[in-house]
């Protein structure tokens, strides 16, 4: 449908300019990630591995360039399922990275506005790419099919009576 081949690589963008944005300037990303593990570390008391700011970089860069190459292949429309969910996998450590946190952010209202409007985009576009992960594009499921292939061949229940 022609509105797929139109909104699918205009939903990618965003993915797409954040993957490069984070290869191409991976400090500010890194910093936000550090944060957002001893963010974790201090709310569920749980032992997260050290990394060095290398080890942590190359990560980000890594997940940046994970990021925009799903989103690449979006745009494109290979394996638009596939490449939306690993999206939506991907995107997940936003939200976690733009939880509220009263300790770094203190009570500057800006940084706090900033963080809220940054966890709002990743949560609508996660929702996003699930959506579009799970679109059938018109044509029936899995499940849908092997119940019919089922009924035809006169297996009506899944234990095979």
């Amino acid at each position: 449908m022609l509105l797929r081949r139109i909104a699918r690589p205009m939903f990618a963008t965003w993915f797409i300019s954040e993957g490069l944005d984070v290869v191409r300037h991976p400090a500010a990303h890194a910093a936000d990630a550090r944060g957002a593990l001893a963010m974790l570390q201090r709310r569920v008391s749980v032992d997260v591995p050290v990394l060095s700011e290398r080890q942590l970089t190359t990560a980000v860069q890594a997940h940046g360039v994970a990021i925009a190459a799903a989103g690449a292949l979006l745009a494109l429309g290979r394996a638009p399922r596939t490449a939306a969910l690993a999206l939506a996998v991907l995107t997940a450590p936003l939200i976690a990275v733009n939880l509220p946190d009263k300790t770094a952010d203190g009570r500057d209202p800006l940084l706090r506005r900033a963080r809220r409007e940054r966890l709002v985009r990743a949560l609508a576009f996660t929702g996003g790419a699930v959506l579009a992960g799970v679109d059938l594009e018109g044509r029936p499921g899995v499940a849908w099919r092997i119940s019919q292939a089922r009924s035809r061949h006169g297996h009506d229940s899944p234990a095979g009576d």
